[in-house]
């Protein structure tokens, strides 16, 4: 499965009634880490299947999530969990620190 793009309109869906945990990644175009972060998104999208969902959600497109949510710098990545935020990270973290942080919360 690859990285699901996400908005308001399909945010109760895609994270909040997700049955495995989902790693969102907020950030925006014109951002330089984020698109430094952008490969590893991907890779750990594609090798973590059937564990955890890997979600992006575009600050610029979705003001209202980020305002919710408080994203105050990009990248910011949030762990999702039963609808819950249960970790957060900001800036362009190596593969193996946003693991780190995903897999306590993999059920």
């Amino acid at each position: 499965m690859a990285v699901v793009n996400v908005t308001e309109n399909n945010f109760q869906e895609e994270i909040v009634n997700s049955n495995i945990p989902v790693l969102v990644d907020f950030g925006a175009d014109w951002c330089a880490p984020c698109r430094m972060i952008g490969p590893i998104v991907e890779q750990l999208a594609q090798e973590n299947q059937g564990k955890f969902k890997v979600a992006k959600v575009n600050v610029d497109e979705a003001q209202q999530l980020a305002a919710q949510f408080k994203v105050m710098s990009i990248p910011a990545l949030f762990v999702f969990k039963g609808g819950q935020v249960v970790d957060q990270m900001v800036g362009a973290l190596p593969k193996d620190q946003i693991l780190a942080r995903v897999n306590p919360h993999l059920s």
